[in-house]
């Protein structure tokens, strides 16, 4: 046996070291062993946990500081940039309310600056949650950006998570269905601003003064719809702060509310606000700032500053954020609807997970001037502003991207409007015209704004069903006179009105019109009255009125005027008023006399002639338009 110098050998504490360092080496091997995707799985796992995430006090900000923000430029995972303190501005939407401005830094954002879809991204300074990027400076040269503190946005959404009930009808009018009828959307709450808030000579501000900060704007891309559609609502959508994106993106698939678990929706990851899906997708596309649980606060600005609302709230990916010299913004694709949007206030928007919103599926047929049929199949939200303007799109989007955009044509819209627990109302319209396609989508939005503005609880619409017919040539034609072969008729008589009617090419035929006097009528003058329903709703007394009722004020929706038909009224000079939409004819005197006393006042219109007898006439080949009158004396 060989014996090793003892000069050579370990001594005790040697021994110990060298476990020490061989313990050491396994734990490093250990953790390389786990690879970046284990590290990357503890990033995220820490990330989500934002329930407990510590949040920073406005109070505590001082200009300089530097910090972190987080959103996605491409794909789903949020990436991080940095920014610095610059500043903050107390009273910026309102009484205690600020926002904070800082300068953004970093290969992504030197790029593409603060752009749309930005809204929302979640700021953090020493590991703590300052708020949400929700303000720019339009034509900035630098990504210099407004800020939401967070504790402004939870407590704006501390109460008030319902949709609050109202007993109040509002007036309804009778001329709601008319061709100057245009969908419209609320101005946002927060609209562009000037910086005037007091600063020191030596603030990192003073070189921003003078200058308009405003909402970063909301890229909302269509799917299906043509750019010509666009751009005859892009105006609608720009004065709300909205962004419409044409052209890019996918449909959303009308998919059930899916579930969702620790990684949904994370602070940074990209969130969309479906308004509608199916054949048509059109998705608002924005940042979610803080997640607590199942609750999700986004945007950092309102959307629409809708109040209560009820839209599909969806995960997302981006394609890509499109650097653009005059607004950068960011494409995202909607993914699967994991919860709905309940409000829309000042300082951002509020989601709940695991909560399906309310929509209104919409199916279209449309029957083309080349004898094809197309079904459309989608999905709206149902939301007093936003229905009838989506109504108004996909429906004129659905007759221009299958028929020509350009020249004459005529239209003729049937459906019906499926309400719960109510009748439903019918739609039936044809137009004649070189805008037929608008006015066919306004016949269908018009009804649906009237019902859903109306103010009562129970409107619950469960489905629009519409089959539309166009052909390639205009059938128009103008009432030019009507005829009697005599000045004098009896009672219970049949006469013959003629109809004398010329096209817009110049032929000219006559329309008969068969009438019976009726067996009551009183002797005296009888005034005959011819004219399409759209002229004589506009001429009736009774064009406004407060419904009492959802029931009463779906009867007087299906009670208005077709405009494609004539309409037969005799009427003859008599006292008589109208009450609401009930015209009351043949008064007593002594009934008028007490309605007009001194000690009453409104309520009622008055009428010099009374109604006799009304009746639609049947539909002709042309779209007729015009009124004439004409008085017989009763024997």
């Amino acid at each position: 046996m060989l014996l090793r110098p003892a000069s050579v050998r370990p001594a005790k504490g040697m021994k110990f070291m060298n476990k020490q360092i061989a313990v050491a080496i396994v734990l490093v091997l250990v953790i390389f062993s786990l690879g970046t995707t284990g590290f990357a799985q503890m990033k995220r796992t820490a990330a989500v946990d934002s329930s407990s995430m510590p949040l920073f006090a406005i109070e505590d900000l001082r200009p300089g500081m530097k910090g972190i923000a987080r959103t996605v430029f491409s794909g789903s995972e949020p990436q991080e940039f940095g920014l610095e303190i610059l500043g903050v501005l107390d009273g910026f939407t309102g009484p205690r309310q600020s926002t904070i401005i800082a300068k953004l830094n970093g290969p992504n954002v030197d790029k593409t600056g603060v752009f749309a879809g930005m809204s929302g991204s979640p700021v953090f300074i020493d590991n703590k949650l300052v708020g949400a990027i929700a303000y720019s400076f339009p034509f900035a040269k630098e990504a210099i950006c407004g800020i939401t503190p967070i504790k402004q946005m939870i407590d704006i959404f501390a109460q008030g998570n319902e949709r609050p009930k109202s007993n109040e009808a509002r007036a309804f009018s009778f001329s709601a269905s008319a061709s100057t009828w245009k969908p419209s959307l609320p101005k946002q709450a927060v609209g562009s601003q000037s910086l005037i808030a007091p600063v020191s000579s030596g603030s990192a501000l003073v070189p921003l003064m003078g200058q308009q900060i405003q909402p970063i704007a909301t890229p909302v891309v269509f799917s299906g719809i043509k750019q010509e559609t666009l751009s005859l609502f892009s105006s609608q959508l720009t004065d709300s702060g909205l962004l419409p994106v044409s052209g890019v993106g996918g449909a959303a698939a009308m998919t059930p509310l899916e579930s969702f678990d620790n990684n949904t929706l994370t602070p940074g990851a990209s969130v969309t606000v479906q308004l509608a899906r199916g054949d048509y997708s059109v998705a608002a596309a924005g940042t979610v700032t803080y997640r607590d649980g199942d609750k999700i606060y986004a945007f950092g600005h309102p959307f629409l500053s809708l109040g209560s609302a009820d839209m599909p709230m969806t995960e997302s990916s981006v394609v890509t954020v499109i650097p653009n010299a005059f607004n950068s913004f960011k494409l995202a694709v909607p993914g699967k609807m994991v919860g709905s949007i309940s409000q829309d206030r000042a300082t951002g928007v509020f989601g709940q997970l695991g909560r399906a919103p309310k929509m209104i599926p919409v199916k279209l047929m449309l029957h083309t001037s080349r004898g094809q049929s197309e079904q459309f199949n989608y999905e709206i939200v149902s939301d007093e502003y936003l229905t009838p303007l989506l109504l108004s799109i996909t429906v004129f989007n659905s007759i221009a991207a299958r028929e020509r955009s350009i020249g004459e044509a005529t239209i003729s819209v049937n459906g019906t409007i499926a309400l719960n627990g109510q009748d439903s109302i019918g739609i039936q319209r044809r137009f004649s015209s070189a805008n037929a396609g608008m006015l066919a989508a306004v016949a269908v939005a018009a009804p649906a704004q009237a019902l859903l503005s109306s103010g009562f609880d129970n409107v619950d619409i469960n489905g629009i069903t519409l089959n539309v017919t166009s052909t390639e040539e205009k059938n128009a034609a103008t009432l030019e006179r009507i005829s009697l072969d005599r000045t004098e008729v009896s009672r219970g008589e049949n006469v013959e009105i003629q109809a004398y009617v010329r096209t817009d090419s110049g032929k000219q035929f006559v329309e008969r019109i068969p009438v019976q006097i009726p067996a009551d009528a009183p002797s005296g003058q009888l005034m005959i009255m011819v004219g399409d329903g759209a002229t004589l709703q506009e001429s009736s007394s009774a064009k406004v009125f407060v419904p009492r009722e959802l029931g009463q004020l779906v009867d007087a929706i299906n009670k208005t005027k077709k405009n494609d038909r004539l309409y037969l009224k005799l009427l003859r000079p008599a006292p008589g008023v109208v009450i609401g939409s009930n015209e009351l004819p043949n008064l007593p005197p002594s009934v008028v006399a007490t309605l007009n006393s001194e000690r009453t006042s409104g309520g009622y219109t008055a009428l010099a002639v009374s109604l006799v007898y009304e009746r639609e006439l049947p539909p002709a080949e042309f779209v007729i338009t015009g009124q004439q009158t004409i008085s017989v004396t009763v024997k």
